[in-house]
């Protein structure tokens, strides 16, 4: 049926053309932003840098055409299989006395995701905006982002600030990545909590309290400043941000800061290649203040540090290009550990890092054709106890596929995704209860996914 499909759209050539609902404002080809939607291009950076803002009449609210309507919607519904291996079960259903083994589990059918609902523009000239409130598939919204910025401040594109939820402006964005599935639509790096602390974080009712367990990849609440080159060639941005990993209310007492820089050069007739770094960095609490012995939520106490750092790059050669990320990471020991900062560590604990990375390929075989591929790991290089396995919670994940774009007028398009992903996660099955080791076997879990992505 996906064969059958598949062809039929492939013999389907119109024009493509932008999306909503920018396309629509502006009458521009999907090409004049976008590599391959939702993929940006060196002209789609520059538009967004500049506060979505050509420099012409259409820029203000004040012109706009009747038909036009500021509002794009995406949703993908879709066909999945999920699978995950060395899941414990008991050995006869029903009768755990008679014991446990360990048995692969694997679900798949029709399914859909989120819906995204997206406003953006602007209110006035030099003041943008984003309004993105977002669901998952059981139709429970939040705001996935929402801010005003204000360009040009003093008349220095060097000076632009942004107040509200939004992402960290990373050169590698997660929100614009071209995968889709379970396993590969998030960089594991981005999202990776050592093996100890995720044990911590998982047996900890409050942990969401006392955690460092955030996304580089996720949209945090904050201020920024931020600058840029006319072409956006070279950029830098500076963020205080909430320490509650961007849901609303009031975090424990805490911020965290973020730096970023990148610099784009052109190399002959290759294009444009672009290389940054960036810093996020910040505190947790460790143990929560009491009243009558109940934890007083939100009242934190016992701060202590952590860090991620890393090199990104975007380089083009013709038809192909890659998306390079190097991470850092680092967390204090009672972060580590999950103790709180008044009580004594456990014998022999140390502080944890790790390093990870990956090189994510497109090949850009025309216009509506994009094959995409990625290879990513996760190294820990000091785990919590000495006596640890050295690979305790690394991680190995490859995803590839494909997408195309049948068409993509101003008011419409549709994207086929075909996607596999598989992720290895070191030593991080849960162990059979007979079991005299704490960790149990390595952790497999791998999509199949096809859908039908489109905005509206």
């Amino acid at each position: 049926m996906f064969v059958f499909v598949l062809g039929m759209l492939l013999s389907l050539r119109p024009p493509a053309r932008a999306i909503p609902a920018f396309a629509r404002k502006y009458d521009l080809p999907c090409s004049a932003c976008h590599e391959a939607w939702p993929k940006l291009n060196d002209f789609g950076i520059a538009f967004r840098d500049r506060g979505y803002q050509l420099g012409n009449e259409k820029d203000s609210p004040i012109w706009q055409n009747p038909s036009y309507w500021p509002i794009t919607f995406r949703i993908t519904p879709q066909w999945h299989r999920e699978s995950s291996s060395n899941n414990v079960v008991d050995t006869v259903p029903g009768d755990p006395a008679l014991g446990q083994t360990f048995q692969n589990v694997t679900t798949d059918g029709f399914d859909f995701g989120g819906l995204d609902i997206w406003a953006a523009g602007t209110l006035y000239k030099d003041i943008s905006f984003s309004v993105l409130p977002s669901s998952d598939s059981s139709g429970s919204f939040h705001f996935e982002n929402v801010f005003v910025r204000f360009d040009n401040l003093l008349g220095n594109r060097w000076m632009n600030v942004k107040v509200g939820k939004f992402e960290l402006d990373n050169l590698v964005s997660e929100k614009r990545m071209l995968f889709l599935s379970n396993n590969g639509g998030f960089y594991q790096v981005y999202h990776y909590t050592p093996f100890r602390e995720a044990q911590f974080l998982a047996s900890n009712p409050l942990s969401t309290q006392v955690s460092t367990a955030f996304g580089l990849g996720d949209n945090q609440l904050g201020v920024e400043l931020s600058g840029h080159s006319e072409n956006s060639y070279t950029r830098y941005s500076v963020a205080l941000l909430s320490s509650n990993e961007g849901n609303p209310g009031l975090p424990n007492r805490t911020y965290d800061g973020w730096v970023s820089f990148n610099h784009g050069f052109q190399v002959g007739k290759v294009g444009v290649q672009r290389v940054g770094a960036f810093a996020y960095f910040g505190e947790r609490p460790t143990f929560l203040n009491t009243s009558l012995g109940a934890p007083v939520l939100g009242e934190g106490l016992g701060n202590k540090s952590f860090y991620r750092a890393g090199l990104t790059g975007l380089f083009y050669i013709k038809k192909l290009d890659f998306s390079t990320v190097f991470v850092h990471g680092w967390d204090n020991v009672f972060l580590g550990t999950g103790t709180a900062a008044n009580a004594p560590l456990p014998v022999g604990a140390r502080a944890p890092t790790w390093n990870g990375g990956f090189i994510e390929t497109h090949f850009t075989y025309s216009p509506q054709l994009v094959f995409v591929q990625r290879n990513e790991f996760v190294r820990m290089s000091r785990q919590v106890f000495s006596t640890d396995p050295h690979d305790l919670g690394d991680v190995d994940a490859y995803s590839f596929g494909l997408r195309y774009y049948p068409f993509m007028f101003s008011r419409a398009g549709l994207a086929l995704h075909a996607e596999y992903s598989l992720v290895r996660a070191y030593k991080s099955a849960s162990p059979l209860p007979t079991s005299a080791s704490p960790f149990g076997p390595d952790l497999r879990t791998s999509s199949v996914f096809f859908g039908l992505d489109f905005a509206f």
